[in-house]
């Protein structure tokens, strides 16, 4: 580990800001936005301190030339005096579909000197009415007869007329479609596009620039179908097969192309495309793909290949649900991991150890006769002779009748030499494989891990002294990506579904450590998707139907807390107003049902708590108030001024009622680990009363000496703890190596986070995984500062509890570049920040030093002394007082 030298931090740079990273939509060149006042934003980057933005410029143009010379022909929006450089909503002409905009832009400083313009960047319109899909049908394979049919494959050859100047690709594949272009899949390394919605509701459909795939004269466009969730035939869990979706799978399509000359084309999907089936054999999302090699059609994807044998395609019935273009990253392979061991617990099967369990599928290289049949069994855990075990995970499985396959691929060689194969329309979720049938005997190079997840960035990075706490950050992020499969999901075998309480618990960490706003912001349209017309939402969004008709605050809650969340980690007001409807709507439904204040009856709460439980009308009752403020913030941003004095009315009736049914004096001693952070945390207990309901978890605490919650109580006692001033304690819940915690988890081997304290169903939940968004908020001390949104100012509060002796963390907010890195040597404590440009921070300084320069001394408060500084970065020294 190494630290800048005190003297570089405090050098500032003699060059100008540089703006950089500019997105549209949370994205970097998007080519399928449909908002028609998309919102822009950029980071600045200087050198120095105290930077400040006092204006900016926007301009956006039709094309790169035009804007090369700054002749906006779209939008000029002047010298706007204004910090902002986030969320900034385009306001030039009309935007039409296909619409491409080049864009860049300006800031000035407080002296009035402007920077340089940024680096041109772009974004495209997407297809914005049903008639840009032109004359496109719904096709599909042939007709099927009883029982699974093979994937369809379906083509189309065409001729290109010329020099292209411009192509664009657009479809929408139900369950999935894999494209292919002369002879290549289009998209990389993506998988399972468009990705899962209601489809009654909402269809998704995804672009691709493929303007140097087409070659001038002969060419061909295909697809590869999927069931995916659009047919989920492979299993009964969640009644998914009454799913009122259900259907074959079907392909819509759409292939631009403009020419040099200025003519144009377009290719799409209709009756003239041919069709057939291939190797897939059979395809399910739990049960895994079959594949007979012996099955391949070599250059079905390219020009020239005969067709002859194939069928027409057949046009199908259109979805329910209206396309839109998905708003966020793919699914796609994002890491490759090697096999660390093999094992052979019976003679001719082998069990592959890739060290880590994820969410994806295997690789294998493998060489063999025609014929030759191997199967691969994918599971979270091996028995004692190194055999694989599911019964935890594999239980639903004995409800499918016939009997099926879980977690399973099989693979058929063709007899060819060395043959590579992956599978493309399901995922497991896994540490180990077994496999049977290989010829021969394998190597670890046979088989490869690939890890599947939405597309992330990576936001936010945290490392310490304590490997422990590594290993539970780098457990937490593999858990989360494993969980992100287009939506939020509880686990990446068992169910694979959109729980809505997992998915709320967890928001605050992934945005934390991932940029996956965009992530969150299709998902609540998959909530708005889900809502009754009463209000009610489902326990797992989206659903085929299951989980509809009882209410669960706890989990219901997820619509209006991620809303919330993307407003404070991301200033995104717009949501809100995107959402309201919908939030006020479900906030009404629930307070009709309360008598005397508080939410009556049993539903899920603190679920999987270690001993102690807290009944759900308590935690019911918090989340009521909760969800009663948000709306009520909602309603005051939007001016709504009747709507915010209403909600805030019932959030305050609903702290009364809470305060006459559970915080009197002799009931918080008996009171939870839960109910006792939840009712500090959000306020619901306030003067005497939050200190006595302090002093009872303090208490609790020390007195169990280990974490006693759910998952609900497992957010919020870390942070009240920490909030209190004891983040010793906190510490000491973390860090502990015994049942139950985090710690106990990793002693057992665990590479990503579990479903229980006890080790016994899931080993990848995230549900748990708060605990990384207070390691960067308290250990390394990069906190949000609750009243201003998005990092615009940062509460930097580094906690060296402990035997800590160092801690660091960076953090890509908004506004962009924070970090935090902290070292102590007995009493001597050095801490180095850097805080982005348009931005400030309050600097928590634990025991007692003098304020360096740039930096002025605000108060002392408790054990820290508190500094407020600029942009910039900045070095602190003090002498700690004694641990407690």
């Amino acid at each position: 580990m190494t630290f800048l030298p005190a003297a570089v931090l405090l050098t500032a740079s003699a060059s100008g800001p540089t703006v950089t990273d500019l997105r549209c939509e949370y994205l970097k060149n998007p080519i399928s936005i449909e908002s028609p006042a998309p919102r822009l934003s950029w980071v600045t980057e200087y050198e120095g301190r105290g930077w400040k933005q006092t204006a900016y410029q926007i301009l956006v143009a039709s094309d790169a030339r035009k804007l090369g010379r700054s002749q906006a022909d779209l939008w000029d929006s002047g010298r706007v005096a204004s910090s902002a450089s986030i969320q900034i909503p385009y306001s030039g002409k009309a935007l039409s579909s296909r619409q491409r905009c080049f864009w860049k832009v300006r800031v000035w400083d407080g002296a009035g000197e402007p920077s340089a313009w940024s680096k041109p960047q772009i974004w495209e319109m997407g297809l914005s009415a049903e008639s840009d899909w032109a004359a496109s049908k719904w096709i599909g394979g042939a007709p099927a007869g009883k029982g699974q049919p093979p994937a369809p494959f379906l083509r189309k050859e065409f001729v290109a007329k010329g020099k292209v100047k411009r192509a664009t690709l657009y479809a929408s594949g139900l369950g999935y479609a894999e494209l292919h272009l002369n002879g290549k899949k289009v998209g990389g390394t993506t998988e399972r596009d468009p990705g899962y919605t209601n489809f009654d509701k909402r269809v998704l459909y995804v672009a691709h620039d493929v303007t140097s795939a087409i070659k001038p004269g002969a060419n061909a466009v295909g697809a590869i179908l999927g069931t995916g969730w659009y047919d989920v035939h492979d299993l009964a869990t969640w009644r998914f097969e009454n799913a009122p979706w259900r259907g074959r799978p079907r392909l819509r399509l759409a292939l631009y192309i403009d020419y040099a000359d200025g003519s144009s084309e377009t290719v799409v999907s209709d009756p003239s495309w041919k069709t057939s089936t291939g190797p897939i054999l059979f395809d399910g999302i739990y049960t895994g793909e079959v594949y007979d090699a012996r099955q391949e059609m070599p250059d079905w994807d390219s020009a020239g290949f005969s067709d002859a044998a194939w069928s027409a395609a057949a046009v199908m019935p259109a979805p329910k649900g209206a396309l839109a273009a998905r708003p966020c990253p793919p699914v796609a392979i994002v890491e490759t991991i090697k096999a660390k061991r093999i094992l052979e617990p019976a003679p001719g099967v082998y069990v592959v150890d890739f060290g880590q369990n994820i969410a994806g599928h295997a690789r294998i290289r493998v060489k063999g006769a025609a014929g030759t049949k191997i199967t691969m069994r994918y599971s979270e855990r091996i028995k004692e002779n190194g055999a694989i075990e599911r019964d935890q995970i594999e239980t639903f499985m004995t409800k499918a009748t016939p009997p099926q396959p879980f977690q399973t691929d099989t693979y058929i060689c063709k007899g060819e030499g060395r043959e590579e194969w992956e599978q493309r329309f399901s995922y497991s979720g896994f540490r180990y494989m077994e496999v049977t049938g290989f010829p021969g005997k394998p190597r670890l190079d046979s088989f490869q891990a690939r890890l599947a997840s939405t597309d992330f960035e990576s936001a936010g990075e945290f490392e310490c002294s304590n490997d422990l706490l590594n290993k539970i950050q780098h457990a937490t992020r593999y858990a989360y990506l494993s969980n992100a499969q287009s939506i939020p999901t509880d686990c990446p075998q068992r169910e694979k579904n959109g729980w809505t309480g997992d998915a709320h618990l967890a928001a605050e960490a992934g945005l934390m450590n991932f940029k996956s706003a965009s992530f969150y912001t299709k998902w609540l349209d998959d909530l708005a998707d889900d809502q009754s017309s009463s209000g009610a939402q489902s326990l797992i969004v989206p659903s085929g139907g299951w989980g509809h008709g009882a209410t669960h605050p706890a989990w219901d809650s997820a619509y209006p807390i991620i809303a919330n969340d993307l407003y404070r980690y991301c200033g995104d007001t717009r949501i809100f107003t995107r959402h309201y409807e919908h939030l006020r709507r479900y906030v009404d439904y629930l307070s009709a049902q309360t008598q005397d204040g508080v939410v009556p009856f049993d539903s899920l709460g603190d679920w999987l708590p270690w001993s102690t439980e807290t009944p759900s009308q308590l935690t019911s009752t918090v989340f009521l108030y909760v969800d009663a403020r948000i709306v009520a913030d909602a309603a005051r941003m939007q001016g709504n001024d009747r709507d915010t004095r209403k909600y805030a009315d019932l959030a305050e009736q609903t702290k009364r009622a809470f305060d006459k049914h559970y915080l009197a004096p002799d009931a918080l001693e008996k009171s939870s680990q839960t109910a006792l952070s939840m009712a500090i945390y959000f306020g619901l207990a306030e003067g005497d009363k939050k200190q006595a309901a302090f002093d009872a978890l303090v208490r609790n605490v020390k007195t169990q000496g280990h974490i006693d919650t759910g998952i609900l109580g497992a957010k919020y006692l870390l942070r009240v703890l920490s909030e209190g001033g004891r983040s010793d304690l906190a510490y000491m819940l973390v860090a502990r190596k015994e049942q139950p915690g985090w710690g106990w988890w990793i002693g057992q081997g665990a590479t990503t986070l579990w479903e229980d304290w006890k080790g016994e169903s899931s080993l990848n939940h995230i549900m748990f995984g708060d605990v990384s968004n207070w390691f960067y908020q308290w250990i390394a001390g990069i906190g949000l500062d609750p009243a201003t949104p998005a990092f615009k100012h940062v509460l930097i509060r580094p906690q060296p509890v402990s035997d800590l002796t160092w801690a660091k963390a960076t953090e890509h907010g908004p506004y962009g570049l924070i970090r935090s890195s902290w070292q102590r040597n007995g009493a001597q404590f050095h801490l180095d920040i850097e805080i982005p440009p348009n931005t400030s921070a309050t600097v928590y300084l634990p025991g007692s030093g003098s304020a360096p320069d740039g930096a002025k001394l605000l108060r002392r408060e408790g054990n820290a002394m508190l500094f407020e500084v600029g942009s910039g970065r900045h070095s602190f020294q003090s002498q700690l007082s004694p641990s407690r």
